[in-house]
């Protein structure tokens, strides 16, 4: 557990590589199939929660590769290592008590507790305390399944991402290009607290050069972002990519997730 810690993807793998390798058109024809076989579930969400099916499909398809891997390892024993390892031992013991709770009131069944290394289970990842806040028994057996039933982990990932302020039919982000330097302390090199939102008036006023096309107010808020430091891809931001971060504070996962969602939103 410590070593996969140590070592994630988010760490290592410079932004061209992570993207492409979450973007792939395999990983949109997976996400277009399963979409074709639970169409009329997966639309009556998009429109329940009013968030976009290929977002969510988006997700899935990063999370577990659509269910296909959802993880092997004992979250219990996951979320005790990482509490007890100094590195960010203060969330990872709120998340055991949060599981361990779960299990006392027989919301989730420990015999099934199994995924990733970092504690996080299901078709989506959930967490112990998304899990508490925001899953929920959508196809009404009395209890909530986020690994089997694809119903309960699709509505639960709607009921989260709607709930944590997403707003559907809007930006999530723009790759741009800079026509001349900006000052280091505008651009956002972290995914921990996204600063200096500006307008795409002011944006464009400091070098900021928006693709062919791309119709979007002058005074709407955006930030900039450089995931790999000063040679990066640059991107400008905006509050959707914020929410998708609370999934995961990755800057490279939040514009992988967005990115394969466009992709299959041209698909279907």
């Amino acid at each position: 557990v410590i070593e996969y810690d140590r070592f994630q993807p988010e760490f290592y793998e410079d932004t061209k590589t992570y993207i492409s390798k979450r973007t792939s058109a395999q990983k949109v024809k997976q996400g277009t199939k399963l979409y074709k076989s639970n169409k009329n579930f997966i639309n009556s969400i998009d429109k329940t929660f009013s968030v976009e099916k290929s977002l969510l499909l988006a997700l899935m398809g990063i999370e577990t590769n659509f269910g296909t891997y959802v993880g092997k390892m004992d979250i219990l024993s996951s979320l005790a290592t990482l509490s007890f390892d100094k590195r960010r031992s203060k969330f990872f013991t709120k998340e055991l008590i949060t599981i361990l709770q779960l299990i006392e009131t027989k919301k989730i069944d420990h015999d099934i507790l199994y995924g990733s290394w970092a504690g996080a289970f299901g078709n989506f990842q959930f967490m112990p305390s998304t899990i508490k806040s925001y899953a929920i028994d959508y196809d009404k057996d009395g209890k909530i399944d986020l690994k089997k039933s694809t119903k309960d982990s699709v509505a639960s990932a709607a009921n989260y991402i709607h709930k944590i302020g997403w707003k559907q039919d809007t930006h999530c982000y723009i790759e741009v290009q800079l026509n001349k330097e900006i000052k280091d302390e505008l651009v956002n090199y972290s995914a921990r607290g996204i600063s200096n939102k500006l307008t795409i008036k002011k944006w464009k006023k400091l070098g900021v050069e928006l693709p062919a096309g791309i119709e979007i107010s002058k005074k709407t808020k955006a930030a900039l972002i450089s995931p790999d430091g000063k040679t990066s891809p640059k991107f400008l931001v905006f509050g959707n990519y914020e929410r998708v971060l609370q999934w995961n504070r990755s800057l490279r996962f939040g514009i992988s997730v967005c990115k394969l969602a466009n992709m299959i939103k041209n698909e279907i």
